[in-house]
């Protein structure tokens, strides 16, 4: 595993070069991550994503008919891969509960122009035979979510009891599996964990693994988001200060969403990604595919535009492409920068649909 601070995957894959051409939206950004769902099941309920009160026992989750197959996901990929995606994300729900993944991540990997190929993960279902099968696919980097380090704050955050080692295990096997890099998500909301940032601080100082502190968002309308819970970043910058000094880095690229912080003590690197108190809109190269084939073109969006129909109704790559062209080059959306009282009660996806 790389851990240098100084070279990133996203530096050695030449993200800064492929951001310079290619489509463009309505207000100059290029089109370059993509960041695909596969499927809207979990076997978590977090909190801050899918709580019990929406997503409990009588709740119907989709059929793998009503999913894109992985041949369907291939063929969007690669056609946004010619109008200049480089990086795709697999995402869900839980993207492990899909079932042979790794032949998806196989032949997403075997697309000439996609550089880099990540997963998002709680890692419970992360073994090791599981990781090193989707290494050897193509799988290059993992990003985990963890929350806290007490049982007690993380099953208050998961809401079905699963313990932080199971995570930590998870954390370890991908650690130990040969992946480019392992980072790890801690959503912080006041009120629930905010008292986890510095344990996890300690935690995963010196290991090699990036620590990102997440600012609780309002993605969806389940969650009871309110702005009185966000815990800014620089409030967690000056908690983590104050024990271990930090300072700021320069981004590995334009529109990388983490701001960089280095510890003077060499103790390596954590990122804080700050939508809510400090928007990175003007830069966000990023669109978002559901599992049901619906494109969204914010994290914060309302409605996706649906690519499943399109397919199934015998499309030409010809008109794919344009109906992604289209829509690309008509995105404005800057919803963190233009955030108010009355927006936050609008209607919105749900995180869980598209991975965040």
């Amino acid at each position: 595993m790389n851990n240098s601070l100084d070279s990133s995957a996203d530096e050695r894959i030449g993200i800064t070069d492929g951001l310079k051409d290619g489509l463009k939206d309505g207000l100059n950004r290029p089109i370059h991550d993509l960041r695909v769902s596969v499927t809207d099941r979990c076997n978590f309920r977090c909190v801050y994503c899918m709580p019990k009160e929406k997503f409990g026992k009588g709740y119907q989750f989709l059929s793998k008919s009503e999913l894109l197959s992985f041949e369907e996901i291939v063929r969007i990929v690669r056609a946004f891969s010619e109008l200049g995606v480089r990086k795709i994300r697999l995402t869900g729900g839980e993207p492990l509960v899909r079932s042979e993944l790794e032949k998806l991540v196989e032949q997403i990997a075997n697309i000439q122009k996609i550089d880099d190929i990540s997963l998002t993960t709680n890692a419970v279902l992360l073994t090791e035979k599981r990781a090193r099968s989707l290494r050897d696919a193509g799988l290059g980097r993992v990003n985990i979510s963890l929350d806290a380090l007490d049982d007690e704050t993380f099953m208050a955050v998961n809401d079905v009891g699963v313990p932080v080692q199971k995570v930590l295990d998870g954390i370890s096997t991908a650690a130990e599996s040969g992946f480019e890099s392992v980072k790890v998500n801690m959503v912080v909301k006041r009120g629930l964990n905010e008292h986890s940032i510095l344990p996890m601080a300690d935690y995963f100082h010196g290991t090699g693994q990036i620590l990102r502190f997440i600012e609780f968002m309002d993605v969806g309308n389940t969650n009871s988001w309110k702005n009185s819970e966000v815990v800014t970043a620089a409030e967690i910058a000056d908690l983590i200060n104050s024990e271990r000094p930090i300072e700021k880095v320069p981004p590995n690229y334009r529109g990388e969403v983490a701001n960089r912080w280095r510890y003077l003590d060499g103790g390596g690197e954590i990122g804080i990604i700050a939508s809510v108190s400090e928007p990175f809109c003007g830069d966000c190269s990023r669109a978002r595919l559901s599992a049901v084939g619906k494109l969204y073109t914010c994290l914060f969006a309302a409605d996706g535009h649906d690519l499943m129909g399109l397919i199934r109704r015998g499309a030409s790559d010809a008109e794919l492409s344009e109906k992604l062209t289209a829509l690309w080059r008509s995105r404005r959306d800057r919803y963190s920068e233009t955030r108010t009282v009355e927006s936050v009660l609008r209607p919105k996806v749900e995180m869980s649909h598209i991975g965040g």
